[in-house]
């Protein structure tokens, strides 16, 4: 079988093709991996915590079903890249056993060369077999041929030679496979024991949360209280903002405080495109939500999200605007207002705050740093357009 240069190259390039896409494969799902470590460390971290200060059994539940929700995403991917290593195996052994088969085929047709050379080794063999020929044109092809012997003999040592270097490294190749292979699968079963740990602390919890229901039903009380007390202060501040921007806030309030309508339109197209306002992971999420145990019960609506972040992490700004106000809440320490147009980005359970009213800020400039209260270090985050929230997800970049 005569391999044609032109196939040759057709299946050069489709390896280097298929090893760029691996190569890029591969580093996603070190990325993605990496990410997901990231964010189980720090709920690591936040469950230390809030194992030692914190008297909320609901906060730690909380943040041990973000973790199983993580944990299973990591095995979720290593499950994933499982499959595409074993694809790529199986795929590396097809071309190893392809390259097997060429070679033999190669070798098989040296080897008649060889003995054809061997047979007309006599130079006057040669020339009484030209000269036996039937006309001219046969005599030019046996002189060619015999021409051109030596010649195909090194072309085909060279196939041959060239094939088996390739297959070396082929075999070397799926080799390197095979072994990151069992190191995705070790890593997953560590992810599994470490899942079915946690799943079982979260049993555990919610079974004690059902022994102690009048406990935590006063407990849920007592956060529906702050929950309620931060809404109605964030509408009020907001009232506030937009009477003095209408001009009804008095005497030349309107002059004092007009509206940015250009960095309003800025804002709205920046949709998805914001920069968050501190590096962590998403415990709790915008909108209407039950207890995670006594599944009747309605939570208190959440017109924002809460990031778990690392202690004294430093909170930055989302967009360009002005300070509007800071006010401090129970259950949510000091809380930094943001004006953007007619949108406002509400930033609660700091520490400490960096700015003051009437501070012109820039996006990604430092506000304040994050506050821990109850064993949880966490910024509740907000986006309110005039005097209706947002969910904050769909306007921060996606991770």
């Amino acid at each position: 079988m005569r391999w044609k240069p032109s196939y040759i190259l057709l299946q050069v390039v489709f390896l280097l093709i298929c090893g760029t896409l691996q190569a890029q494969d591969i580093k996603s799902h070190e990325q993605r991996k990496a990410a997901l470590e990231k964010d189980i460390e720090l709920i690591d971290k936040q469950l230390d915590e809030n194992r030692s200060r914190s008297q909320s059994m609901l906060s730690r539940l909380t943040l041990i079903r973000a973790q199983i929700s993580n944990r299973k995403a990591l095995v979720s991917e290593s499950n994933r890249m499982i499959r595409k290593y074993s694809d790529e195996i199986y795929l590396s052994q097809l071309q190893i056993n392809r390259l097997d088969e060429r070679i033999d085929t190669l070798t098989v047709h040296y080897g008649k060369l060889v003995r054809s050379a061997y047979r007309n080794r006599d130079a006057k063999v040669w020339y009484m077999y030209i000269l036996a020929s039937e006309n001219l044109g046969q005599a030019f092809r046996r002189y060619s041929y015999f021409r051109n012997l030596s010649g195909e003999m090194r072309r085909q040592a060279d196939e041959i030679r060239d094939a088996k270097e390739e297959l070396e490294k082929k075999k070397a190749s799926l080799q390197v496979m095979k072994e990151d292979a069992e190191k995705v699968k070790a890593s997953r079963e560590k992810e599994l024991e470490a899942l079915q740990k946690e799943e079982k602390q979260s049993e555990d919890i919610v079974a004690q949360l059902k022994r102690s229901r009048n406990r935590y039903e006063k407990e849920l009380a007592s956060k529906r209280k702050e929950i309620n007390a931060l809404n109605r202060e964030i509408e009020r501040l907001i009232a506030e903002a937009m009477k003095a921007s209408s001009g009804k806030g008095g005497k030349d309030a309107g002059k004092a405080a007009e509206i940015d309508y250009a960095l309003d339109a800025e804002f709205s197209r920046n949709k998805g495109k914001l920069p968050w306002p501190a590096d962590g992971v998403v415990v709790d999420r915008f909108g209407q939500h039950y207890h995670p145990v006594f599944t009747r019960v309605k939570l208190p609506f959440n017109n924002g999200i809460s990031i778990a972040v690392d202690k004294g992490t430093k909170i930055r700004t989302v967009f360009d605007g002005v300070v509007k106000q800071i006010v401090v809440m129970p259950g949510y320490n000091q809380c930094v207002l943001i004006q953007h147009g007619n949108w406002f980005s509400f930033y609660c359970k700091l520490q400490s705050t960096s700015v003051k009213a009437g501070d012109k800020v820039r996006t990604g400039d430092v506000i304040g740093v994050v506050d821990t209260i109850n064993g949880d270090t966490q910024l509740h985050f907000q986006i309110w357009q005039k005097q209706t929230p947002q969910n904050p997800e769909l306007w921060l970049r996606k991770r």
